[in-house]
């Protein structure tokens, strides 16, 4: 006979309530917080400093659609004692890069969007014509002889006799398809030389990387796209350059590293004397400074040092030698350069157009405000990205978080039927 286990009630009581609560503590945990996803390769915010005040940085996203003219912020922009500002053009989603015609048409590239603008002068009047779309960030664009030249992420392509048909401008012809496909630092900015050749930027695929042969240069190639070499290294992200006109050598604005520190390293701004020079990047920022984490045995001597800095993140872009007639002789040959304004500042710097005079040696003697009022309270109104030179020797200033381009004169003001 099988002896038989007898529980006190009390326990199996015990037992039940202690399961039951155990079960309700449980459900009340919260539930486990999901891992963090793994940043995306190039992203920005890689290497972002684990504190309280970086945290609150990223990069300041621009409004979806460009603002009404009578909602731009004309009346903030300040520019010096006898000079004027006034809309040259508006409702361009994300305006950028600007190139010339020989006709007159100002030519306006987009990161943003997939779309290429013409700005038409037309018995006075002037009009915003889409003359290509469906393109995959097209921001460069450049200008010789009639043709149209647009830099896309990955390649660079031609429309011939633009200006004869913007009523019905045909597909862009690809001339060259050998860039890297990198989101980072991927848009372009291109132009055409003294040497009659196309220039063409490709930055690091990342904040701050060791780059293979293919990132941080700058590449030239003749108008066909044959040919292309590489020109000058150790560039971080060029998103700008021109020609002094005295000496035809390369001016370029380079942005530097991020998350090094608010402070430092200060955008560059360099001048390229021989083809192949090395400007530093990654291992060396503004001149002195080793990277800490990748200029491990490097030393800032063995490159390039820049001509000027502008800047800590002051995002230094588009910049043009002032060649025109009608500014003061002092802004003679001296260079207007576009900063688009920093995102990781606590205290924002830039979004404003500088001026910048040369020594005759070539190198920088002063960085002056000249057009200012983009930033308000530390918020953006509007992001210079790109200045240019029309024929009448006044400057144009793009702005992508307007979808609009100035134009600032100096002078008294014409008023009509005067």
């Amino acid at each position: 006979m099988k002896k038989q286990s007898f529980v006190p009630r009390s326990l199996l009581l015990a037992g039940v309530m202690l399961g039951a609560f155990t079960l309700s503590a449980a459900a009340q945990q919260p539930a486990a917080a999901p891992a963090a996803q793994p940043l995306p390769p190039g992203s920005p915010l890689i290497g972002r400093p684990d504190n309280e005040a970086a945290a609150k940085l990223a990069p300041v996203a621009p409004p979806p659609l460009p603002s009404a003219p009578d909602k731009l912020p004309l009346a903030k922009l300040k520019v010096p004692a006898g000079f004027n500002v006034e809309v040259y053009a508006a409702g361009m989603a994300n305006a950028r890069s600007l190139a010339l015609g020989d006709k007159g048409t100002v030519f306006v590239g987009s990161r943003l969007v997939d779309k290429v603008y013409a700005i038409v002068n037309k018995d006075g009047k002037r009009s915003v014509k889409v003359i290509a779309s469906g393109l995959y960030r097209p921001n460069g664009v450049a200008f010789k002889d009639g043709t149209l030249y647009i830099a896309e992420l990955s390649k660079i392509s031609k429309i011939d006799k633009i200006e004869d048909n913007l009523d019905n401008p045909p597909k862009p012809t690809v001339i060259y398809d050998k860039l890297p496909k990198d989101e980072a630092h991927g848009w372009k900015f291109i132009a055409i030389g003294p040497d009659n050749k196309l220039y063409v930027p490709v930055g690091q695929p990342g904040n701050n990387v060791l780059h293979d042969a293919d990132h941080g240069q700058i590449r030239r190639m003749n108008l066909d796209g044959s040919g292309a070499e590489v020109y000058a290294l150790g560039v971080r992200n060029s998103v700008g350059f021109d020609w002094n006109p005295e000496t035809k050598q390369m001016y370029f604005t380079d942005n530097g590293r991020d998350w090094l520190s608010e402070t430092v390293p200060e955008d560059e701004l360099n001048r390229v004397t021989k083809a192949g020079e090395d400007f530093g990047a990654p291992y060396c920022y503004q001149g002195n400074i080793i990277d800490q984490e990748l200029g491990w045995g490097k030393s800032c001597k063995d490159y390039t040092p820049p001509v000027g800095l502008m800047g800590p993140h002051t995002a230094s872009l588009g910049m043009r030698f002032y060649t025109g007639n009608m500014f003061p002789k002092s802004y003679k040959n001296a260079i207007f350069v576009a900063r688009h304004g920093s995102w990781n500042k606590s205290q924002k710097q830039g979004g404003d157009v500088v001026v910048v005079k040369l020594n005759k040696d070539g190198t920088v003697k002063s960085v002056e405000p000249f057009m200012t009022g983009f930033l308000e309270d530390n918020k953006y109104v509007g992001r210079p990205v790109d200045v240019m030179l029309l024929k009448d020797g006044s400057l144009l200033v793009s702005d992508d978080w307007n979808g609009a381009v100035y134009r600032v004169s100096y002078g008294k003001p014409k008023v009509a039927n005067q």
